[in-house]
């Protein structure tokens, strides 16, 4: 069994008494535990989860309001659940492409060596 992760309880109210009464905290803090987040990820997925921050960050920017910006992220989410490269996908793919099956073995043409 793997050790759980203790983290620390979320506390809504708090972080929306924080977003009302100063905004510009709200984000500082919001931004320091998202790189707090990805800076405790693997390297290798960092700049990957970077990408997807900006990605999430810009809709937030764009959308008119907060609601239309959660639609679009919702949207995303199950975009990359059940889309044509998304989880979904790969999970069926990897469920019947079993090791030893057909459709995972690779012909080859073997060419005769001259010496």
């Amino acid at each position: 069994m793997s050790a759980s992760v203790t983290r620390p309880r979320f506390d809504f109210d708090a972080w929306v008494e924080l977003a009302r009464q100063d905004p510009q905290a709200f984000e500082r803090k919001r931004k320091h535990i998202i790189e707090t987040a990805i800076q405790g990820a693997p390297e290798q997925k960092q700049q990957r989860l970077r990408c997807l921050q900006w990605k999430l960050d810009k809709i937030r920017e764009t959308s008119r309001t907060p609601m239309m910006a959660c639609l679009q992220i919702n949207r995303l989410l199950w975009e990359n659940v059940t889309g044509e490269h998304g989880l979904l996908n790969s999970l069926q793919h990897l469920q019947s492409d079993q090791p030893g099956s057909q459709s995972q073995r690779k012909k080859a043409k073997i060419i005769p060596l001259h010496s």
